[in-house]
């Protein structure tokens, strides 16, 4: 497949990216600064782009097979909005160029249902980090919201604490539904997303995922 990659440089991107590359699709990467991006690789195209921009967004995703965003606040009080901004950019321009697919990283306090979460996740570890970081996840939210609002075939990935340990190559997903563990390697949520592209099952719908 061809894949359109956003937020390539940051903890989910990157390992996105790895995976992509290993399982033989061609990627390309939408960066800020393309000396960030340390893979190099036969099949990667790396162009200089603002993910927050639909304009500068046209020619990366365009052509795609599928576009997967590992967009997201650097800080709990970021003004830019990255998750929800770049998520319209990538709506309107995926929406000018013919692209139906998008697979994007979200989080797991955003399951207000508490479908498939334990009692104490939901009723004290959600609320209690929305109270911390609600401007975070305001921005997740908002991004669902765009997603769900528009015509392209989506996927959240609601993950909850993540970690840089090793990936181990398995995770445990169920749809609509929060993550059933409590925290995730960012390589597995990485390797989640590329799976998810591909299944039917996960449609324009959230899915939690776990280690």
């Amino acid at each position: 497949m061809r894949l359109a990659v956003l937020g390539a440089t940051g903890g989910v991107g990157r390992h996105i990216v790895a995976h992509a590359l290993a399982d033989g699709h061609t990627v390309t990467a939408a960066v800020r600064d393309p000396a960030r991006l340390e893979a190099t690789h036969e099949n990667l195209t790396v162009l200089r782009a603002d993910a927050l921009d639909t304009a500068s967004l046209t020619e990366v995703v365009g052509g795609a097979d599928a576009v997967l965003s590992g967009m997201g606040q650097l800080g709990r009080h970021d003004p830019l909005k990255p998750a929800s901004t770049s998520a319209r950019a990538a709506v309107e321009a995926m929406t000018a160029t013919g692209v139906r697919r998008i697979v994007v990283v979200s989080a797991a306090p955003l399951n207000r249902s508490g479908a498939g979460q334990s009692w104490l996740a939901h009723r004290v570890l959600a609320p209690a980090l929305r109270a911390v970081l609600k401007e975070l996840y305001a921005d997740l939210e908002v991004m669902e919201r765009i997603l769900r609002e528009s015509e392209v075939e989506w996927t959240s990935v609601r993950p909850p604490r993540l970690t840089n340990a090793p990936g181990s190559g398995t995770y445990r997903h169920q749809v609509d539904a929060g993550p059933a563990g409590n925290a995730i390697a960012r390589a597995d949520v990485a390797r989640a997303m590329l799976d998810f592209v591909t299944a039917p099952e996960t449609v324009r719908r959230t899915v939690g995922v776990s280690s």
